[in-house]
């Protein structure tokens, strides 16, 4: 199964051809999914000396891991407040160590395996309204009650230092943000792992996930795996393959396009070549690429379906906050699913004794996927002591069940919508 059509499907590096799994065999430790999370886990426990074996349905990275925005966006979706008044102080203190490893655990892998990804620094959050401006100062000062102090707030005049748009209030920037081509440090994360000694097969789809006297069978369309230990690692793309976990999420589209490469206009626009992103709840982000292109996304499909459009989708955003690129030339646009929770908590659980799963990032998923595929390795590992808090959380189902998941999400995407539209 080929990548979509993209910007990063078109730019990635070369990468092997990786086999088919054939036949039947026995493992210490099988991942479904070669995305962040299977690939986050597998280094993880490859680097720790464990044998570790991925079974991917397409190609590494095929699915949200090699479509997203390429974001370091450091947080989970549910800020630390929410956290709190639902679970606890004592768990928004513990998700308050946890909110930055995931972009740390990126960077160490950059360089320690030598991974070509493009890796800029800076996260820009950028305001309409005062009222948006509040919810950022009260984000920074919540931070610092957490002893976090990488916030820092911008009026006006100081976003513009960043980003040549007249269209914000303010904003507020985390200089331990970044971004980066996702899908090549996808392909570079499974060529350190297979370095470690791990293995991986493409297009082969797991079928079916059977527990045999307590010890799980994962099925495959040309083979059998009997594992130790399973790690779920499909999120939105895992689908029905095991049922118990399927309702708990509900899969999402988000487009994404590049422009034609924009040499020094790219460069007039965002002149410190940081990502951005606006603090709507329907919101776009944008950022330069590598070789100098606009990278534009945004917007919000749920139950995972395309929309008929992309570029008249996303076009009127560019040129509303760029006037200045109205009429480029759009090469690229895609799109792809992530996974959502009610919550908007990523969920981490096990299945029996020897499965484990993570998933449901809700559009956090660049540093969500690897900060869960470490704390899954720690806990195959046989330290539990940070799994165990997040498989504590319970998880929220969504009103009505799957049927009525998709209008539900789709009302209150319409209502949260128009208060951002209205500035209230």
């Amino acid at each position: 199964m080929d990548y979509p059509t993209s910007y990063y499907a078109a730019s990635a590096v070369d990468a092997p051809l990786r086999p088919v799994f054939e036949g039947e065999r026995a493992v210490e430790v099988c991942i479904v999914g070669a995305g962040f999370t299977g690939l986050s886990a597998a280094i993880e426990l490859a680097e720790r000396g464990h044998e570790v074996m991925v079974l991917e349905a397409a190609k590494v990275g095929w699915g949200a891991s090699g479509r997203n925005g390429g974001q370091i966006v450091n947080g989970l979706n549910a800020g630390l407040d929410t956290i709190g008044r639902r679970y606890g102080r004592d768990t928004a203190s513990f998700v308050a160590t946890v909110v930055q490893e995931g972009g740390r655990i990126i960077r160490d892998r950059v360089a320690r395996y030598g991974i070509a990804c493009n890796l800029k620094e800076g996260n820009l959050f950028t305001a309409f309204t005062a009222r948006q401006m509040r919810e950022l100062e009260a984000k920074q000062a919540l931070w610092r009650q957490h002893g976090i102090d990488n916030f820092e707030l911008l009026d006006a005049a100081g976003v513009r230092r960043h980003v040549k748009s007249e269209s914000y209030a303010g904003g507020m920037l985390d200089r331990t943000g970044g971004h980066l081509h996702p899908l090549n440090l996808a392909l570079g994360e499974a060529a350190a792992l297979e370095a470690l000694g791990g293995s991986i097969h493409e297009e082969s789809p797991v079928v079916r996930v059977e527990d045999v006297a307590g010890r799980p069978v994962v099925r495959t369309a040309s083979g059998v795996v009997r594992p130790d230990v399973l790690i779920l690692a499909g999120n939105a793309y895992l689908g029905e393959v095991v049922p118990e976990i399927a309702d708990r999420v509900m899969p999402f589209s988000t487009q994404v396009m590049a422009t034609e490469p924009l040499g020094e206009r790219g460069r007039a626009l965002l002149p410190t070549d940081v990502c951005v992103e606006d603090v709507r709840y329907v919101l776009d982000y944008y950022r330069l690429s590598g070789d100098g292109r606009m990278l534009w996304g945004g917007g919000t499909v749920y139950g995972g379906t395309d929309p008929a459009d992309i570029r008249a989708k996303l076009v009127p955003n560019l040129e509303r906050i760029f006037p200045e690129l109205r009429g480029v030339q759009i090469d690229y646009a895609w799109s792809g699913n992530c996974a959502i929770s009610f919550s908007r908590v990523p969920q981490m659980g096990r299945l029996g004794g020897r499965t484990y799963f993570a998933q449901g990032y809700s559009g956090h998923g660049v540093v969500g996927s690897h900060l869960f595929g470490r704390i899954l390795g720690e806990a195959v590992d046989g330290d539990r002591s940070r799994f165990d808090v997040f498989e504590r959380v319970p998880w929220i189902p969504f009103p009505g069940g799957r049927r009525f998941a998709v209008p539900y999400s789709v009302l209150g995407s319409w209502w949260y919508g128009l208060r951002d539209r209205l500035g209230v």
